[in-house]
């Protein structure tokens, strides 16, 4: 009886080691995420909506912040893959600065998603919003309002590529005027790390060259536009003077119900998450990036690289659609309409 009491015993052990193995199996990958600057406000949306497709899928979530800095980002993604990741999703500082990490990672296997920036390394994913059609968005937004006058571009990093794909998207609205001498650039600079702080530098700079001559700024994200509108404020210009962006920041949207700034092309960037998210489990599973559904062939980055890639559709949101922001539960209403004049503004009313 005690050999048979025994004999369970190791049954029941040799079944629960199985369970336990089985359940080890079932679990999802760890996937590691390494942001460039995690104090800007979009990126909590985004890293929220990783979170919950992570955790959908049974996996784990791990993070950097690389401050900004290309070289700690080298580290930050040595660093997830000693933890344990089995993906990575990189919104990298300095494509080209971080190249050897990546193409060190899709070498051994990890797979590599570029989040919103382009990294050219054809072993890695790329997911962004159509970013040229952003800059399309954003000129054509500003030229609606001031079709003739002294046109100013407050441009993104010089270290992302993103920001000549806008200032590219920019160009095919604004060029026919441009030729025409219905527009004169009168200013264009790189916001160095993106930052609200040197855009405002560039601009206040711009509008010292030209004596406050400036009839319209096409800034390249919200951040930027914030910097813009600040130095035009200290001006008195701030609202005179058509301002686009991009991201969809709250700040950014009640300028825009405010009308200080003209437009901010929404990229709603739960869905840019979600879609990452998902995209690095899959991958972490073994399917190759020609077997990612929705990808296409993209070559358009600074060398040519032909890469996969998912490009999801952004839409922007000026006065008039401002609604559909709050019905999507981006942002509410209230910090939408703060300061909004009564009955100026739709949503608002």
């Amino acid at each position: 009886m005690r050999f048979r009491t025994k004999l369970l015993s190791v049954a029941a052990c040799a079944a629960l080691s199985v369970l336990v193995a089985g359940a080890a199996m079932a679990k999802g990958p760890v996937v590691g995420v390494s942001w460039s600057n995690f104090q800007e406000e979009r990126w909590k949306t985004d890293e929220a909506a990783i979170k919950v497709a992570i955790a959908k899928a049974g996996g784990s979530y791990i993070s950097a912040d690389a401050q900004s800095s290309p070289a700690k980002q080298l580290t930050d993604i040595e660093g997830l893959i000693a933890k344990g990741a089995k993906a990575l999703i990189i919104l990298a500082q300095d494509s080209d600065a971080i190249r050897p990490a990546v193409e060190k990672a899709t070498q051994e296997g990890i797979p590599v998603v570029g989040y919103d920036r382009l990294i050219e390394v054809p072993s890695a994913y790329y997911i962004t919003f159509d970013n040229r059609e952003v800059g399309r968005m954003q000129a054509r937004a500003v030229y609606k309002v001031r079709p003739k006058g002294n046109y100013v571009f407050i441009k993104g990093s010089s270290t992302d590529p993103n920001a000549d794909f806008l200032r590219a998207g920019q160009n095919d609205v604004l060029k026919d005027a441009i030729a025409k001498g219905d527009i004169k650039n009168v200013g264009e600079a790189y916001t160095d790390q993106w930052l609200p702080a040197n855009a405002q530098r560039n601009m206040e700079q711009i509008l010292t060259r030209n004596n406050n001559k400036v009839d319209a700024v096409v800034a390249s994200n919200d951040g930027t536009a914030g910097g813009v509108v600040a130095a035009l404020t200290a001006q008195g210009m701030a609202g005179s003077v058509p301002v686009s962006g991009q991201d969809g920041d709250k700040a950014a949207l009640n300028r825009v119900a405010v009308g200080t700034q003209t437009v901010s092309v929404w990229k709603d960037a739960r869905e840019l998450g979600r879609n990452a998210a998902e995209i690095a489990i899959e991958l972490a599973g073994g399917k190759k990036l020609s077997e990612i559904p929705n990808s296409t062939s993209f070559a358009d980055g600074p060398k040519k690289v032909k890469m996969t890639a998912r490009l999801l559709k952004p839409i922007p949101i000026t006065k008039d659609n401002l609604d559909v922001v709050i019905k999507a539960g981006w942002v509410t209403k209230d910090v939408v309409c703060q300061g909004v004049k009564p009955a100026t503004v739709k949503a608002c009313s």
